[in-house]
């Protein structure tokens, strides 16, 4: 059974299940503006002709909410809710994504790390899988690393 992720060319799923997945971005080969999700035109310069990067699997919180449903595409009801936030990467690209934890788990400025979540099982016996971040053991606002 694989790992395969829910849509391709948004993130790359790892062969071994103890490595961190990674976000596909695009640089821009005029000014350097890099992106989230990958792009060919540059939103900056209007350059035509990106080259794909692989971004940080580390990002500040910028922003977050907690939404009290059950994650979407998940068949299990009894999951409470999930975060929603706002992160930006080292590269400079603020990436919206799926957090995990608890409503008490976040705050605003701290280290989150990419992680993956199985959303169902395909037709082929496949695990589908969405990227989510979550927090660094023994992150807090103030640590450092991360800009």
């Amino acid at each position: 059974m694989a790992r395969v992720p829910i849509e391709e060319g948004f993130f790359r799923v790892p062969d071994d299940e103890h490595e961190l997945p990674v976000l596909l971005g695009s640089r821009c080969t005029a000014c350097g503006e890099v992106f989230y999700p990958r792009r060919l035109v540059c939103a900056q310069c209007l350059h035509v002709g990106c080259e794909d990067v692989d971004l940080a699997t580390r990002g500040r919180l910028w922003t977050w909410t907690y939404c009290h449903v059950p994650l979407f595409g998940r068949k299990d009801t009894d999951v409470p809710g999930y975060g929603v936030g706002q992160i930006d990467l080292p590269e400079g690209p603020r990436v919206q994504a799926i957090l995990m934890g608890g409503p008490d788990d976040f705050e605003i400025g701290m280290e989150l790390e990419i992680d993956l979540e199985t959303l169902r099982e395909d037709s082929d016996g496949d695990e589908v899988v969405i990227y989510r971040f979550r927090p660094v053991d023994g992150a807090d606002a103030d640590a450092a690393g991360v800009q």
